[in-house]
């Protein structure tokens, strides 16, 4: 009995820390492309606000996520930039009162995106 445990115990102890290592792996691969948005569609206008908060997506695994009120033509939209907060992430700093150009897609009443494009006028 003694010779089944001493050999069936490290077994159950490698295999959960297989399952464990795979697991991590997993979200760390969802997390990393979280801020991967489609580019469906594109947005225009002037910058009204912008909030920035730090949320936990995995353990010790972070998202910014930079909200901006953005004036468009017809109204007010909020618009969400996730970017995973690693050792070498660049902050992306908008300011109120640009004109700028987003590129994502929509999820809900919220424009998701990751690509911006600065303008310096608002010429159409």
């Amino acid at each position: 009995m003694i010779m089944v445990t001493a050999i069936l115990i490290p077994i159950i102890c490698f295999y959960f820390y297989l399952l464990t290592k795979k697991e991590m792996k997993e979200h760390d691969e969802k997390w990393l492309a979280a801020g991967n948005v489609r580019e469906e569609a594109i947005l225009t206008g002037e910058i009204k606000s912008i909030d920035e908060s730090k949320e936990r997506y995995y353990y010790h695994r972070y998202l910014l996520v930079q909200t901006i009120k953005l004036q468009t033509d017809a109204k007010i939209i909020t618009a969400k930039r996730m970017t995973p907060v690693t050792k070498n992430m660049e902050k992306c700093l908008f300011t109120p009162g640009h004109f700028i150009r987003l590129y994502g897609s929509w999820e809900g009443n919220t424009f998701l995106f990751n690509r911006f494009e600065s303008k310096t006028s608002n010429v159409k």
